[in-house]
């Protein structure tokens, strides 16, 4: 099929050499089949002298010898007039295929010479047309075998054979750094060489698969190559190199691999056709497979031997490269699938390794033995990982594959690590998850720095815009609700661990409290003496350094996973900090308190100022809560 393809494409002369050697072997065996038929000749008119001894050649040509030597030693009389033998009419059918195979092979390498001869075949076959029967008459085995004064089968054989001797010393075999090479001039060694050096780059990453056998011929004005790839029937690839550019024609019958193949040279100056549906007989998907051609301008220096060698090296990458696509796919959308085979051509690691330790089975039991309820069956990586986090994890399962068959490291290594590489995915996961505490926690000192201005503007006497500030802390509060229950899902999608959730929760109750001291400072009495709101102002100061310390917790708890002990350390005291803090919030309410109960205030203003401060040392004792959470979360990575 291979063969077929090639011919559709207009380069059978990089076929001609294998042409010369199948005429070349068909002769080997046709001269073996006529002295077969000359001996059953002979034992059928004298069984008593005659005794089958061509076993050698039999072996030579990969003839059945059992069934030769039962050909010869039971052929007989049919009467006085036939010969009859078991298989003689097959016999006679080989030997008229194996002149067809000399014929085809003289008329590719010289059409001339080869019109001539099969004029003489076509006068044969009319005079000797052969029948399915099993018996002969020995006039026809006689014209079969013999060289008579004038044309015979025998003599047509003897001069097609001189035919392809001359052909073959025409293209005699050659090898040119690994490639097979017919005919070529001086100038075409170094293209060659060029090619087989990109080839022979990356052939190991193919590591047992057959395929990557290179062919090269003189055609005319061009130097053609051809590579076979791998075993795809419609799988070929073929560069024909002129003075001033090399053209790329490729087949296959997978448009989405010939696609990947154009794309792997966006480097270089080479213009594509479209993407051609063909057809040809043989192939699977009713015949299709698709065409395209590219062409690279040679610009001088040594760009055509940059362009050679990158093709060379590319050619290892489309070795099951659907096969593995496929596998992809199951894990990450399609454009991703493309996007890491892409990504490990580039960077040479390729995908056959993978496939070899186990394809889909190795990202499986990684996630079986590092998650096993974090990641559901059937689920797919970017949905558990998130996109980016799980198209970095399978192209670190394909490096580590391609590393570890490399340098003859073992299997459970190679697990071991994919397996650690998806734990420490997990990881980031919850460091994603805790950015979306960090942003309430953002939101939480952004209510309780617009209660503190408003506070000390009150104290200072200036005129405050109380609704502005109920308003404002209401669309934060209502803000940190979404983010809350967007947190909420991911977490439950994610399944991610408890301690999160709770972090979650207990910023989102002290933005709550948060949000209701503003309403009540938004409703205090005015007039109050300055003095009374100095206790009210450390509170909140005290909520406000509670917020961010919170937030400057949660961030460096995030770093914890990454092994970086001073980010723990930096939790660890934001957690002494917010415990400190509340302290001074309670030291601070109880002061409150004191001036109220002490009277002198109205009850609206000693209402107010309670609600106030109550409201305040709630949302930092929320805060201390949230540090003793982040505080066991933060041990809890330091254990692991």
């Amino acid at each position: 099929m291979k063969s077929k393809i090639i011919e559709r494409l207009g380069e059978s002369d990089i076929l001609l050499p294998a042409l010369i050697a199948q005429g070349l072997l068909a002769n080997d065996r046709v001269k073996v089949r006529l002295s077969i038929l000359q001996a059953a000749a002979r034992h059928a008119h004298d069984p008593a002298q005659v005794r089958f001894d061509l076993r050698n050649e039999c072996r030579a040509t990969d003839l059945d010898l059992v069934a030769m030597e039962t050909l010869v030693n039971r052929a007989g009389r049919l009467g006085d007039e036939r010969i009859t033998a078991p298989g003689l009419g097959n016999l006679r059918a080989a030997i008229w295929d194996d002149i067809a195979t000399m014929m085809e092979a003289v008329k590719s390498g010289d059409a001339a010479q080869g019109d001539v001869l099969d004029e003489r075949l076509s006068a044969l076959k009319a005079a000797d047309a052969p029948e399915p029967s099993d018996s002969a008459e020995p006039a026809e085995i006689a014209r079969l075998t013999g060289l008579s004064d004038g044309d015979s089968v025998h003599r047509l054989v003897m001069d097609m054979h001189k035919a392809l001797n001359r052909l073959a010393a025409a293209h005699a075999e050659d090898v040119v750094a690994g490639a097979h090479v017919y005919g070529l001039l001086p100038e075409d060694r170094p293209a060659v060489e060029a090619f087989m050096r990109g080839l022979e780059s990356t052939r190991k990453l193919k590591f047992d698969h057959p395929g990557l056998a290179t062919t090269a011929s003189r055609s005319g004005d061009r130097l053609i190559i051809q590579n076979d790839i791998g075993e795809t029937d419609a799988h070929v690839v073929v560069i024909a190199v002129e003075q001033d550019a090399v053209t790329v024609t490729y087949t296959d019958i997978h448009l989405a691999r010939a696609k990947f193949f154009t794309d792997l040279f966006r480097n270089f100056s080479i213009q594509w056709s479209g993407l051609d549906r063909k057809s040809a007989e043989g192939l699977g998907d009713e015949g299709v497979f698709y065409l395209v051609t590219g062409r690279c301008p040679i610009e001088g220096g040594n760009s055509r031997d940059i362009f050679l060698e990158a093709v060379g090296a590319s050619v290892v990458f489309l070795i099951d490269w659907n096969k593995t696509r496929k596998i992809l796919r199951a894990w990450v959308s399609p454009r991703d699938a493309v996007h890491i085979l892409d990504w490990a051509a580039r960077h040479r690691f390729g995908h056959r390794a993978f496939l070899e330790l186990g394809g889909s089975e190795l990202v499986a039991a990684a996630v079986r033995h590092a998650t096993p309820t974090r990641i559901g069956f059937g689920e797919r990586l970017d949905r558990a990982l998130g996109r980016d986090a799980a198209v970095d994890f399978l192209k670190t399962v394909l490096r580590v594959s391609t590393e570890a068959l490399l340098h003859g490291r073992s299997v459970r290594l190679v697990r071991d690590r994919i397996e650690a590489d998806l734990v420490r995915h997990l990881e980031r996961v919850d460091s994603t998850l805790l950015a979306i505490v960090v942003r309430q926690a953002g939101l939480a000192r952004e209510v309780a720095s617009e209660i503190a201005r408003y506070v000390a503007g009150q104290r200072a006497g200036r005129e405050m815009d109380a609704s502005a500030l109920a308003a404002h802390a209401r669309r934060i509060e209502e803000k940190a609700d979404r983010i809350a229950i967007e947190g909420r899902n991911e977490i439950a999608r994610l399944e991610a661990g408890p301690i999160i959730e709770q972090l979650m929760n207990r910023v989102e109750e002290a933005i709550d409290d948060l949000e209701q001291a503003a309403f009540i400072a938004s409703i205090m009495p005015s007039g109050m003496s300055a003095d009374v709101f100095k206790p009210l102002a450390d509170l909140c100061s005290a909520a406000v350094s509670a917020a961010e310390a919170a937030a400057a917790g949660v961030d460096a708890a995030a770093e914890v996973p990454e092994g970086k002990r001073l980010d723990a350390e930096d939790a660890l005291a934001a957690v002494g900090r917010l415990i400190d803090i509340e302290h001074l919030a309670d030291a601070a309410e109880r002061e409150v308190t004191t001036l109220v109960l002490r009277g002198g205030l109205s009850l609206p203003a000693s209402l107010s100022m309670l609600e106030l401060a109550r409201a305040i040392e709630r949302a930092t004792d929320r805060l201390a809560s949230f540090g003793h959470l982040l505080r066991q979360h933060v041990l809890a990575d330091l254990s692991t």
